[in-house]
């Protein structure tokens, strides 16, 4: 026979017996998974004794795992025999001791181990990856901090440190070894904050990680990334009026443009702490016209007092300022497409909070002359105008703007507000038929508000035609809408109140949400609760019911800082209302305050 021939046979012969082994192997894990451990066991061995090399890991896992221990230890020693000293058999060795309950043994073999390691980064690596593969994660970070005082290099390993120390929900290690890696990497000091976010669990790992950050500050006052940290530590513990303190410090210690003050002035405003926001933008409009943040934080300061006042108790004194500001701030750069967004503001301050209908009128009419402002900014435009046209008793000037703004952003969210507004007009003088066809299209809108609104204004407006073909109430009732929209609450009240006196019983659930509503943009959340509260308890089948239970959970989170009863009425909402267009939103609320660390 030729060589060639010959050749050819033996090839075949392998493949057939590698093949064969395969399916022997696939065999033995389908006999594992079926918990036919004997069978699985007699075919993981005779592969073993058919190649010991290729089969030992698979045979070995599956003595552990059928806690044959004695087996195990007796193929790590023959292995050893014919390996003397190779780390994966020593330390498979080391993790059957473990198992038998003898861990003096195991940690006399792994501590030898450590004494013989070589200053091979390479070799160091991989040991101690055959340590993690054992289940062994404290053997682990020994090998590798052991290696950094072979390779005399503190810096080795960090990530590899790093990833075992959250594994292990070690906070300190994991902190201590970011703290000593980031002056070198700064790049990752947002993978940090993240890490350390989903690790934290509360006030004394942030207290931990400020103690160590303000060690280190005293030791490297110059070494910015710890002020980084700690104002994010700060940030994370809602200090927030010492969280700019640092920043502050640190913008004047280095002379910088105020960056890094601009940056953390805007995550202010998104968690609400607008005087400390204030302060901040306050501090780079002082830096000069000349600083690059100068317009910008001139314009956000301003956006910020407005917030401030909007969203909490004012006074009249509060309004006019705020107003004297937006004025001089269009004094200074002023009317262009540039500042349109602050002719917006203004406009909405002197319509609902002022009074000041004609002005506000006149100044809107001035933005949407302007050419070339951005698409969106000038539609939401329109429909403010449109807003403060129907409180100027121009309803038909409105819903042309409406309109409009409808057919320029056909089947988009601001399309779909332009068309509720629509609806919403026709609902405010009387003509409920229009509204209602138009409501039963918004039902299924993209933006959620949108369609719970529209759900609840169709369902209100059939509910009561049906009872009265008149609407006689429903026509009070929509006039004290009217008000509430306009923000006239001691007129909306008057009126609300008037139709429990005119058509007793009727609208009673709308009449109790309404007042809620009218409390509610009063900033009087426990007088709100009491109103919500009766809808729940008294008009649980009420298309308000679930609305109000919502409200209520909202309320308890934001306001009144009563996580329990928030978590009740999220539940409530989960177990009583499923078919509630709240219900995601209840559902996430519930477990993050329940302290789920993700949202399933």
């Amino acid at each position: 026979m030729k060589r060639s021939h010959w050749l050819i046979l033996i090839c075949s012969l392998f493949y057939t017996i590698a093949v064969a082994q395969n399916n022997d192997l696939q065999l033995a894990r389908q006999y594992a998974a079926n918990g036919e451990q004997q069978k699985a066991l007699d075919i993981y061995q005779k592969l073993y004794k058919q190649d010991n090399e290729t089969y030992y890991q698979p045979y070995f896992n599956a003595l552990v795992n059928f806690k044959q221990y004695d087996e195990a230890e007796a193929i790590a020693k023959k292995m050893l025999r014919k390996s003397p000293n190779t780390s994966e058999y020593l330390i498979a060795l080391g993790s059957v001791y473990t198992l038998q309950g003898n861990t003096a043994k195991a940690d006399g073999i792994y501590n030898d181990l450590i004494k013989t390691l070589p200053a091979d980064q390479n070799r160091i690596s991989m040991i101690a990856s055959q340590f993690y593969q054992n289940a062994n994660a404290d053997y682990a970070i020994k090998i590798f901090l052991q290696g950094r005082k072979l390779l005399n290099n503190d810096a080795v390993f960090a990530f590899e440190l790093i990833n075992l120390y959250r594994f292990k929900r070690d906070k300190a290690a994991l902190t201590n070894e970011y703290l000593n890696f980031l002056p070198s990497n700064p790049v990752f000091v947002g993978q940090a904050e993240n890490m350390m976010s989903a690790l934290f669990e509360g006030a004394p790992d942030y207290d931990m990680l400020k103690a160590a950050l303000l060690k280190r500050i005293q030791k490297d006052p110059q070494q910015t990334v710890y002020i980084d940290l700690l104002i994010w530590q700060f940030m994370q513990q809602k200090e927030f009026e010492q969280a700019l303190n640092q920043a502050l410090a640190l913008s004047r210690r280095t002379s910088n443009d105020g960056n890094n003050v601009y940056e953390l002035c805007r995550a202010l405003v998104n968690n609400e702490a607008y005087d400390a926001a204030i302060r901040g933008y306050e501090y780079i409009v002082t830096l000069g016209k000349e600083n690059a943040n100068y317009v910008s934080a001139k314009i956000d300061l301003i956006n910020t007092r407005n917030l401030k006042v909007t969203s909490g108790k004012y006074t009249q004194a509060d309004l006019l300022s705020l107003e004297s500001d937006y004025n001089n701030l269009l004094t200074e750069f002023g009317r262009n497409r540039g500042t349109v967004f602050a002719m917006q503001k203004l406009a909405n301050l002197q319509a609902f909070k002022l009074g000041k209908l004609k002005e506000a009128q006149a100044l809107l009419e001035n933005a949407v002359a302007i050419p070339d402002v951005r698409p969106n900014l000038m539609a939401a435009c329109k429909l403010d105008l449109g807003d403060i046209l129907l409180l100027n008793n121009q309803p038909w000037d409105a819903t042309l703007l409406y309109s409009q703004v409808e057919k320029d952003n056909a089947a988009s969210p601001i399309g779909q507000d332009a068309m509720l507004r629509n609806a919403k007009l026709a609902y405010y003088t009387g003509d409920f038929n229009w509204s209602r066809r138009q409501l039963d299209v918004l039902k299924a809108a993209t933006s959620q508000l949108i369609a719970n609104d529209a759900l609840n204004l169709s369902l209100l407006i059939s509910d009561n035609l049906a009872i009265d073909s008149t609407a006689a109430a429903l026509k009070m009732y929509a006039r004290a809408d009217l008000l509430i929209f306009a923000e006239q609450p001691q007129r909306a009240m008057k009126t609300l109140d008037s139709i429990g006196i005119k058509y007793p019983g009727s609208l009673a659930a709308d009449i109790l949400m309404a007042k809620a509503k009218i409390l509610l943009q009063q900033k009087e959340f426990e007088a709100a609760v009491i109103q919500l509260k009766q809808i729940a308890d008294n008009h649980p089948d009420d298309l308000w019911a679930d609305d109000a239970v919502y409200m209520l959970g909202d309320i308890y989170e934001n306001q009144l800082n009563n996580t329990a009863l928030a978590k009740t009425y999220y539940q409530k909402i989960i177990t009583n209302y499923p078919g509630s267009l709240w219900l995601n939103d209840a559902r996430k609320h519930f477990r993050l305050l329940r302290g789920d660390k993700t949202e399933v």
